[in-house]
């Protein structure tokens, strides 16, 4: 025995949220993959109020044409010939015009908020509810060897200014992406990660007994014998 007091069992809480498969799966486009549930007028609403009712917010219109380039694809194969060039016109347009790049086959939750506007490349496999996301934000693939491995962001996830996430991984819920961060590796929910590689800066806040300090030290001492 070296004398070390062994660590007790690790936090239930902080294992990896499970992820459905599917949100990894590339999105071909031949879908309708606005939330389910809501009508276009819904969702255009929800992110009107989302980005402080300003009519001229350039992530408002970002979406407005995105939920739009989904919602075509639900509609008959010849209304489509007449929407398809409008979504791709207006696509273009967003791009040129607000710096932002939001394809539809991007599956995007709701409440959204596209924070600021400008070098913002956001090609996800899908971004859930309630995410913000700020100017200079990277979110793609690693590499063109692998054009379909793309993040996945969960819900509430907070990305800071100029962050890279790169690559097939997964930030999970309630997680900060700090400011010029380089993300390249699954991020776990709750938690703060900064940095270039993005390292963790803060754990989620645990409300388990087990993660409380004495119910610890109490654990070390019966796994020391004490």
């Amino acid at each position: 025995m070296s004398g070390e007091i062994p660590n007790p069992r690790p936090c239930q809480s902080q294992t990896r949220e499970p992820v459905d498969p599917a949100l990894f799966e590339p999105n071909q486009g031949c879908v309708n993959c606005n939330p389910p549930g809501c009508s276009l007028w819904q969702l255009i609403v929800e992110d009107y109020a989302c980005h402080g009712r300003e009519f001229f917010s350039q992530g408002f219109w970002v979406l407005f044409w995105h939920r739009f380039g989904n919602w075509r694809m639900a509609r008959p194969k010849v209304l489509r010939l007449f929407l398809t060039p409008i979504y791709r016109i207006m696509y273009k347009l967003t791009q040129f015009l607000c710096g932002i790049d939001l394809p539809y086959t991007v599956r995007v939750g709701r409440r959204v908020k596209l924070e600021h506007f400008g070098g913002m490349i956001l090609v996800a496999q899908s971004i859930g509810n309630d995410v913000i996301i700020r100017q200079n934000t990277t979110i793609g693939i690693k590499g063109t060897s692998s054009l379909e491995d793309r993040p996945v962001i969960g819900n509430r996830v907070d990305i800071g200014a100029g962050a890279v996430i790169l690559g097939p991984v997964h930030i999970g819920s309630d997680s900060i992406i700090g400011a010029n961060s380089v993300v390249v590796d699954d991020v776990l929910s709750g938690t703060v990660v900064g940095g270039v590689p993005a390292k963790v800066i803060r754990g989620g806040t645990c409300q388990l007994p087990c993660c409380d300090p004495q119910v610890q030290q109490t654990e070390r001492r019966m796994l020391a014998g004490g």
